[in-house]
């Protein structure tokens, strides 16, 4: 492949490097050019074009993607069409993403101009979570090079969706004194809601005095009943594990089973206890595992879930990585708490710069209908006024001045996105520029639509960003599934501020490797009003 500039005159065959305007249209990069191009080019004014001229066995960019992409097991896993070089690769089910390093090296080490990237190993992902991406960097590539990272790909997994095998729990806590019931009873809780993302269910739960020989009669009869479904047996016990002797890995001996691993180095979890009775896991958690934050015990519980059998070496082997963010409630390691710890602070940006093309051609503006008597966008900003965001945040766009007109008088901060017909980023990015929320710890993201939304809601998401200690992501979720609004933290503003086209910021969260928390706020999550048959389904009145 010759890349350069070319003359009209020899210009036939070749591949335009950047796109070029012509008065009746556009011919787009890497469109191959042929004669009637050349002749419309040259009625331009057009002498010369910068391109690329193919050689024998080169193959464009699409082509070179999407042989890479198809010779991945396509198991548990979807692909997008090829498309300026890039084919994207999503989760065909909820589970676990399981990828060798090993091998993606190998293939981003054949040529520059052929990469893939994934998600990191052993990531939880939902259907639809984007988990891997092939690049073919310039306009075309080496026939033999696409062919060389195709067999790799075939005969090695470079990465792979394991799907959940929802598992029937039973949860055994142990009791002394000083726990107290409310703890035990938060603790099954939250343990039921860390078992939905797989399917699992908490089949029962046991509490007994925290004695060796009382749990290893619980756990002998546990795993010796009969069950039509896989098992699980979880301990918390109310005392942390000391020692391998102790309470919880001795019980699972005396009941007939084997330890695998007492600790582990990930930090929250040191404490975690993996030990198994015939083919039933029995896992001691840890006392961090109380808490919703990730932690080690996650860690394991995913890989039990999604059906891998953990070793002593696999947890052992997973220090790098491992040291977690910290739980609010907790010292730092080896270091003392700080009293006067300051407030996380959220401000909040509320996006109100869209098209509304769904409403149709010249038809009424969705953030103008009224409810309850005002236009939605100035109800959305009074809502967020009235919540603990600590400044509220608009950014206009289509019909900037009605927008504004409706927003006046309020006590926000309007940003006006010149480039608003390039979809949502262009929005993002202008929010996140502006001083006023640039310097806070975290940014709720508000999409001005959403008529459900109470001041509520948004309080509770804030609330969950300051116990996480703000360094998470918070999520709305309704029965699982993922809604709006959500908090960015800090740590992801830089990459907030490279987005460009029409995509939010899913897909950086998804890959940043920063915790999840989800809040689930029902149905308000999903309610959004994007047609004027929404609107009045949800009791709005068509205006503007």
């Amino acid at each position: 492949m010759k890349y350069g500039n070319f003359d009209l005159s020899n210009a036939k065959g070749l591949v335009l490097a950047h796109s070029a305007r012509l008065p009746d249209g556009r011919l787009p990069k890497g469109h191959v050019l042929s004669r009637d191009d050349i002749r419309r080019l040259s009625d331009a004014g057009v002498s010369s074009v910068t391109a690329v001229r193919l050689d024998d066995g080169d193959m464009l960019e699409d082509a070179a993607a999407q042989a890479v992409a198809a010779s991945i097991a396509p198991d548990n896993l979807n692909f997008s069409e090829a498309s300026t070089g890039r084919v994207n690769i999503y989760a065909k089910v909820d589970g676990l993403f399981v990828a060798s390093r090993e091998v993606v090296d190998c293939v981003n080490r054949i040529d520059p101009a052929i990469t893939l990237a994934c998600l990191a190993d052993h990531v939880p992902v939902r259907a639809g979570d984007m988990v891997a991406t092939v690049k073919i960097i310039p306009l075309a590539v080496q026939g033999v090079k696409v062919a060389e990272a195709a067999a790799l790909l075939k005969q090695s997994v470079a990465f792979e969706v394991k799907a959940y095998q929802p598992r029937a729990v039973t949860l055994v806590a142990t009791e002394l004194p000083s726990l107290k019931t409310s703890v035990m009873d938060r603790t099954a809780r939250l343990l039921e809601r860390r078992l939905s993302q797989s399917g699992s269910r908490l089949k029962k739960e046991i509490r007994i005095p925290h004695a060796m020989e009382d749990l290893a009669e619980v756990l002998q009869q546990v795993a010796g009943s009969e069950t039509h479904e896989p098992a699980m047996i979880i301990v918390f016990g109310a005392s942390a594990v000391a020692d391998v002797d102790d309470v919880i890995p001795a019980a699972i001996r005396a009941a007939g089973g084997h330890v695998e691993q007492v600790g582990m180095p990930v930090d929250p979890g040191n404490l975690l206890v993996l030990g198994w009775i015939g083919d039933i896991p029995v896992l001691g958690a840890p006392g961090c595992a109380r808490s919703p934050k990730e932690n080690g015990f996650d860690w394991v519980l995913n890989r039990l879930m999604a059906g891998e059998h953990p070793s002593s070496f696999d947890i052992t082997g997973m220090g790098v990585g491992g040291l977690l963010m910290e739980i609010p409630t907790r010292p730092l390691p080896r270091e003392a708490a700080k009293p006067d710890k300051p407030t996380v602070t959220v401000g909040a940006l509320m996006l109100a710069a869209g098209q509304a093309r769904r409403m149709g051609k010249d038809g009424p503006h969705k953030l103008l209908s009224e409810f309850d008597g005002l236009p939605l966008v100035r109800r959305t900003a009074q809502m967020l006024l009235a919540s603990q965001a600590s400044r509220v945040v608009a950014v206009t766009g289509h019909r900037r001045q009605d927008i504004n007109a409706a927003l006046a008088g309020l006590n926000i901060e309007l940003a006006f996105n010149a480039d608003f017909a390039s979809g949502m980023a262009s929005s993002l990015v202008s929010g996140f520029s502006l001083p006023a929320l640039a310097g806070l710890d975290g940014i709720l993201v508000m999409l001005a639509d959403m008529p459900a939304i109470t001041t509520e809601h948004v309080d509770s998401l804030i609330a969950a960003f300051r116990d996480a200690g703000g360094g998470v992501v918070v999520r709305s979720v309704s029965d699982g599934k993922r809604g709006n609004p959500i908090i960015i933290p800090r740590a992801a503003y830089p990459a907030i501020l490279r987005l460009d086209g029409d995509v939010g910021a899913r897909a950086i969260i998804e890959s940043s490797g920063l915790p999840v928390v989800d809040v689930d706020i029902g149905p308000a999550a999903h309610l959004d009003v994007d047609t004027p048959e929404a609107v009045t389904a949800a009791g709005g009145i068509l205006r503007g």
